[in-house]
């Protein structure tokens, strides 16, 4: 499993138009191949600052599956105009214990 994880920093005064486009943009990605789940985190200290979290099966699903795609063509225009700055997506794998 791979972790995709995301700071988010969204314009000013937009938060509550953003986690509502951000709703409805949930069912694009848990629509693909590979997608196990995802959440969105609202940061307690800094107004507008979200974190994303996505599980996918494999890197591959995000990166070619996911950005190759349609659904995705659809997610950008729905939630980038959201951000700035604009974020850097970085993935993780566990390490065992």
């Amino acid at each position: 499993m791979v972790l995709e994880a995301v700071m988010l920093q969204v314009k000013a005064n937009m938060e509550q138009e953003y986690e509502t486009a951000f709703r409805d943009a949930s069912k694009l990605i848990a629509s693909m191949k590979g997608y196990r789940s995802h959440e969105l985190q609202r940061c307690m200290e800094v107004k507008g600052r979200y974190l994303l979290l996505v599980r996918w099966e494999t890197l591959e699903d995000h990166t070619i599956g996911f950005r190759n795609s349609k659904e995705y063509k659809r997610w950008k225009k729905q939630l980038h105009h959201f951000y700035d700055p604009f974020p850097t997506v970085e993935h993780f794998q566990r390490v065992p214990l």
